[in-house]
């Protein structure tokens, strides 16, 4: 996934960064921006390509708890930052 804006439209759907999602919100995972090695580091966290996440709890200005697969995982800002999302309908 490429582009700087937090919010944009692709193929008919709202994406978004993961930083940019509320507490008890659910979305659905479907990428990352720039890089390979944080990927492949999700996909062992459970984050694949149309799973749902959770936000479960937010740190301000640091990490965030998500709920995925039955099990919660933290992310870094710097993560949030990178990962697209998109609404879970």
């Amino acid at each position: 996934m490429n582009g700087a804006s937090s919010n944009r439209m692709e193929e008919g759907r709202r994406l978004r960064h993961l930083s940019d999602v509320r507490v008890g919100e659910i979305v659905r995972f479907m990428g990352v921006e720039h890089g390979c090695a944080l990927r492949m580091r999700l996909v062992a966290m459970g984050l694949t390509p149309g799973v749902p996440v959770r936000v479960m709890q937010r740190v301000p200005g640091g990490p965030c708890i998500v709920a995925v697969r039955g099990t919660r995982v933290a992310l870094g800002r710097g993560m949030l930052d990178r990962i697209i999302v998109e609404n879970a309908e």
